[in-house]
């Protein structure tokens, strides 16, 4: 969890700074200062996500810190749907290939994450 809310909050921080990094990373094509067309509202949407993934980063790295394992557990289904609607959107076009990453990450995420509190509660009951 830590490390997860560790590298939201380090990405949300890049978004916030540096957005054609994150747009490159992301596997989207920066567009040149200058050549937003009007009413082209890009830099606005991902300044309000980069805030998103920043605040997230650190409301995990406090869950993490706090050991908060009800909130561990309601992050496995929504980070499985957030998978799902990212990778859909990358097999639909609404998105390059390269985002198709953050789709994975946040599925392999839900994952270890769900395993994890699965394996912790098992441990506990055989020790009850």
């Amino acid at each position: 969890m830590a490390v997860f809310g560790l590298l939201a909050a380090a990405l949300g921080v890049v978004g916030l700074v540096a957005p054609d990094a994150l747009l490159t990373v992301m596997g989207f094509e920066p567009v040149p200062d200058g050549g937003r067309a009007e009413g082209d509202h890009t830099l606005v949407f991902l300044t309000a996500s980069s805030m998103a993934a920043l605040n997230m980063g650190v409301y995990y790295v406090l869950a993490a810190l706090a050991d908060w394992r009800a909130f561990f557990r309601w992050t496995v289904p929504f980070r499985l749907l957030t998978f799902v609607v990212f990778t859909l959107a990358v097999l639909t076009g609404r998105a390059p290939s390269g985002f198709l990453g953050v789709g994975l990450w946040e599925g392999l995420g839900a994952l270890v994450t769900g395993t994890a509190l699965w394996y912790e509660r098992k441990r506990s009951a055989a020790h009850a």
